[in-house]
């Protein structure tokens, strides 16, 4: 019932992208806008108008919280990104993995995927 219901809500003009540890992320605002930016062109690109995720990752200040986000998120079946700001990207849940989009000169921003079993 709630999948009809989802059905019928009105389709935003544009994606909308709900943001996850930017304040303890170590990562400067300016740097947050030009991530943000990009991450919207490249949703509105691809024909995406729904809501995302972005995690903030820094592996140096871990927050636990971001984990339940993740996993609170995964359940809505919207597209979930992780930006790495230390040196490793946040544990995936079981049977998915971040996958690195080499579109982002960064080389620092991952989108979850499912791990493909066969």
């Amino acid at each position: 019932m709630k999948q009809l219901l989802n059905f019928f809500k009105p389709k935003p003009a544009q994606p909308t992208i709900e943001s996850y540890g930017q304040t303890t992320s170590g990562v400067d605002q300016e740097q947050i806008q030009l991530v943000m930016e990009w991450l919207f062109a490249s949703l509105f690109a691809a024909g995406y108008f729904g809501k995302s995720h972005i995690i903030w990752y820094n592996s140096d200040n871990h927050d636990p919280s971001l984990e339940q986000a993740v996993k609170k998120v995964m359940k809505r079946d919207e597209p979930i990104f992780l930006y790495r700001c230390g040196g490793r990207v946040q544990p995936p849940p079981h049977g998915y993995y971040w996958r690195m989009m080499g579109e982002h000169p960064s080389m620092r921003i991952y989108q979850l995927e499912i791990k493909d079993n066969g």
